[in-house]
């Protein structure tokens, strides 16, 4: 049996790749790898895992995800900061999907920031 790609796009087997971040056995190290996990949690209908990385200055208390959305596919358009070893980064990106038979995609500008060393969501302008 093949192992399920992971839905962010990178390639790789999902337990390789966003899994392990879902799981919490590794932690983002960058800005674009938190986002692309979020895409696949978003992917994958991991609520838990998108709460626990939005920043807790703007994090909803619950979230709701839309079971009859399907992510489809990702494209990171563009990086700012967010290395090894920086505090804060942006990624823009475009992700695609369906719905109710009809295909869409959200474009997004996030911001990222480390609290405490790790990556959190901020917002983002869409």
């Amino acid at each position: 049996m093949t192992p399920r790609r992971c839905p962010c796009g990178t390639g790789l087997p999902y337990a390789e790749c966003c899994g392990r971040l879902h799981d919490g056995t590794a932690p983002a190290a960058t800005a674009e790898q938190l986002m692309r996990s979020r895409y696949s949690a978003f992917a994958v209908g991991d609520a838990a895992y998108l709460l626990r990385t939005w920043h807790p200055a703007t994090r909803p208390r619950t979230l709701e995800l839309d079971p009859a959305v399907r992510w489809t596919g990702l494209d990171v358009l563009a990086t700012s900061g967010g290395g090894l070893l920086a505090g804060e980064g942006t990624v823009e990106f475009r992700a695609a999907y369906r719905h109710e038979g009809r295909s869409g995609d959200q474009h997004e500008v996030s911001r990222f920031v480390r609290v405490d060393g790790a990556w959190r969501y901020l917002d983002g302008e869409g």
